[in-house]
């Protein structure tokens, strides 16, 4: 997930469309160029011009500024007539210091897709920040009806926004807290209230579900989520268990939760009178259940796991070993499983997860890697899409109005890189697939 990050002192550097930031290491320089791919190379030409970014703090007091959205005052569009138009700059707002490079692929892939979608007529004026402070001043000075901000990337400097939404400043973060995206701030990230709606909706009716997370952030909000969703499906949650981040109880959670104990009781009971008993069929029966630790007969038809990195491929494998058997209940992740390190797990072949197919973006990924010579991030694609978004808006010579009926419309969707999206109460939905893990792929199966 995308959390709070800071880097020195970023004063605004105009940036127009084909141009690439390098950040380096002893002095932060922007690099002006102009994009044209080589024949053999296929990588974005660089000029010798060099801005500096002006590191200078401004001294002037700070205004005052509320994180209470009891407090924050609503955008009045009646001040904003039809003629009030979208200015053709977007302003990128950026932290510098803590996950910098969350910062250049960020400025990377507005690059990127600036290029690819041939966008000439938006400039880019990137700001890099250190601190709130500085963020609240770039706000000040570059606030201007019309004007389109991209960022902040964390919650934290998010709480800010609502502040300047009497402005009528148009705001997309990268926030995950879905309770800041309202008035002038919409949210783009993957969020798994999103996909566990998705995951529900194709659920065979009376399933029974069982939820098995982690003890963290994300963990708890899916846990938070689950229960509404459910309720407005035709489905129902069974059980429900959680497990430390370190993994030590984690044994113990999937035993309580498959009712393993009272389970391996029950066969060993039936064992018994079966070896009481000298028929032909009884031995076999008996014969049979010698290969099992417990009765096969699980409470819930799917087990939720919304885990990801390295403790999925360690919870994973204990569930059948507890006599989870994924050939009986569906093993089913969320977004966070998107990943090919999965997909070569023996015990999630079979298992489901809903996403969009990795060949959509395959050819973003790789000209991302030839271009930058990095591996594009999962979250990078996130801006490439927006980009289109609002060079649409642009195009159509969109007032601030036109945008707020845009943005807040459900019936309009754009196609992207992850999905068909459109904004629902300010935050970024998208169309997502089921995908079934099988030998190293994922694939689509709705």
């Amino acid at each position: 997930m995308l959390t709070s990050s800071r880097f020195p002192i970023g004063v605004p550097t105009m940036y127009r469309p084909g141009f690439i930031f390098l950040l380096l290491t002893l002095f932060i320089f922007l690099i002006s160029c102009s994009p044209a791919f080589y024949s053999s190379s296929n990588k974005i030409e660089e000029t010798k011009d060099k801005v500096k970014i002006n590191s200078t703090i401004s001294k002037n007091k700070s205004p005052k500024i509320t994180t209470d959205m009891n407090d924050v005052e609503s955008t009045t569009l009646d001040k904003f007539d039809s003629d009030s138009s979208l200015k053709p700059e977007i302003v990128v707002i950026l932290p510098l210091k803590t996950k910098s490079e969350i910062t250049k692929q960020l400025i990377n892939i507005i690059e990127l897709s600036v290029y690819n979608k041939k966008i000439k007529n938006i400039n880019f004026d990137i700001n890099l920040y250190k601190d709130r402070e500085e963020l609240i001043k770039i706000i000040e000075n570059k606030k201007q009806p019309g004007k389109i901000f991209i960022g902040p990337i964390d919650s934290y400097d998010t709480q800010l926004l609502h502040n300047f939404c009497k402005d009528g400043l148009i705001f997309f973060s990268f926030s995950s807290k879905k309770s800041l995206g309202n008035n002038c701030v919409f949210l783009v990230n993957f969020f798994p209230q999103n996909e566990l709606k998705v995951l529900f909706d194709n659920f065979k009716t009376n399933s029974k579900i069982a939820l098995l997370y982690p003890e963290n952030s994300y963990g708890y909000r899916v846990n938070s989520l689950i229960d509404d969703i459910a309720q407005k499906s035709n489905s129902v949650i069974i059980n429900r268990a959680s497990y430390s981040e370190d993994l030590t109880n984690v044994r113990e959670a999937i035993k309580e939760l498959g009712k393993y104990e009272l389970r391996k009781y029950e066969l060993n009971r039936q064992k018994k009178i079966l070896e009481s008993k000298q028929d032909e069929k009884s031995k076999k029966r008996l014969k049979k259940l010698e290969k099992f630790n417990t009765t096969t007969d699980l409470e819930f038809t799917h087990i939720i796991i919304p885990d990801y990195g390295i403790r999925l491929l360690q919870v994973a494998p204990l569930l059948p070993y507890y006599d989870i058997d994924p050939n009986l209940v569906q093993f089913v992740g969320t977004g966070v499983w998107d990943d090919p390190a999965f997909f070569t797990e023996p015990s999630l072949q079979g298992a489901i997860f809903p996403g969009i197919e990795a060949s959509k973006r395959s050819t973003l990924l790789e000209e991302y890697n030839s271009v930058y010579n990095k591996k594009l991030m999962r979250i990078s694609t996130l801006p490439y899409d927006l980009i289109g978004l609002l060079n649409y808006m642009f195009e159509k010579e969109f007032s601030i109005i036109n945008a707020y009926d845009l943005l807040n419309s459900q019936k309009i969707k754009f196609d992207g890189i992850d999905g068909k999206f459109y904004f629902a109460n300010n935050i970024i939905e998208r169309e997502l697939d089921i995908l079934k893990i099988e030998n190293g792929n994922a694939k689509k199966i709705n």
